[in-house]
């Protein structure tokens, strides 16, 4: 008689079951965390080779594989980012140093050109002075010279009876200077003096040079220390060729003072 085999808990589930609860547990790896992708070789793995659980299996390598690649690609990105905060750090720090040394050189430029003023400005101070100090200054009317008569010699030679100025020894040609700056007042005949110059003086006083063979200024001209005005000579009431120095309060005859003790009093030594 035929049997018929009764079917129970104890019979075998057959392929299409259990593909079924594999494909069944490949979903719910899929739903708590491991690519679905995975499904496809599983399932074919279970195909090829029957054996229970080689799906789950193959499913947790695969998972595992790509777990591994998930997790070097967020090593290499996190990298990448700690590169390109470093980059981004060293740029800004370059970009520090370099906006201070900017500083620091042009404060330096600064400093450099306010040093550069300051010496300038220095430089032309000291100019000023040096200039101011030479157009105050006195020289002697005939340079390398000597007085060869004095102040208040008494001789018939004078209508007063004495000299009201000094006597310069020059030889005729020799040059005369203005003693002082200022400006001319008198040039030219003056009688007994010849051919004569009277020079106002910044200070207010007057000096006059006579007996001059030659003028080299006239009437208002401003004259220096030591520019040369004329020649001296022999012209006037004179016994030879020498510069007549006189110093005076005024600009006429009479008000003559010390000529000595006035360039004197000026720095000149005579």
């Amino acid at each position: 008689m035929a049997f018929t085999r009764a079917t129970g808990k104890h019979r075998g589930a057959s392929r299409t079951a259990r593909t079924t609860r594999k494909i069944a547990g490949i979903a719910t790896l899929t739903a708590t965390g491991v690519v679905a992708s995975v499904a496809s070789p599983a399932l074919a793995a279970t195909d090829a080779a029957p054996t229970q659980g080689t799906g789950l299996q193959q499913a947790v390598v695969a998972g595992d594989q790509l777990a591994g690649r998930i997790a070097a690609q967020a090593d290499a990105q996190q990298a990448a980012a700690e590169a390109a905060a470093a980059k981004a750090k060293a740029e800004a720090l370059a970009e520090k140093v370099a906006e201070e040394a900017k500083q620091r050189a042009e404060e330096a430029k600064k400093k450099a050109e306010a040093k550069a003023k300051a010496e300038r400005e220095a430089k032309e101070r000291a100019a000023r002075e040096a200039e101011r100090k030479r157009l105050n200054a006195f020289v002697a009317p005939v340079e390398g010279s000597y007085v060869s008569t004095p102040y208040k010699a008494t001789s018939g030679l004078w209508s007063s009876g004495s000299h009201s100025g000094i006597d310069f020894h020059a030889a005729s040609g020799s040059s005369v200077h203005a003693v002082g700056r200022g400006t001319v007042v008198e040039a030219g005949w003056g009688g007994a003096y010849g051919n004569n110059i009277v020079i106002k003086m910044n200070d207010g006083t007057y000096t006059q040079y006579g007996h001059l063979s030659s003028l080299g200024v006239s009437v208002g001209q401003t004259v220096t220390p030591g520019q040369q005005i004329g020649l001296s000579g022999a012209t006037g009431n004179v016994t030879g060729p020498h510069l007549h120095f006189e110093a005076r309060t005024g600009p006429d005859y009479g008000s003559d003072i010390d000529p000595i003790a006035y360039l004197r009093g000026h720095g000149v030594n005579v």
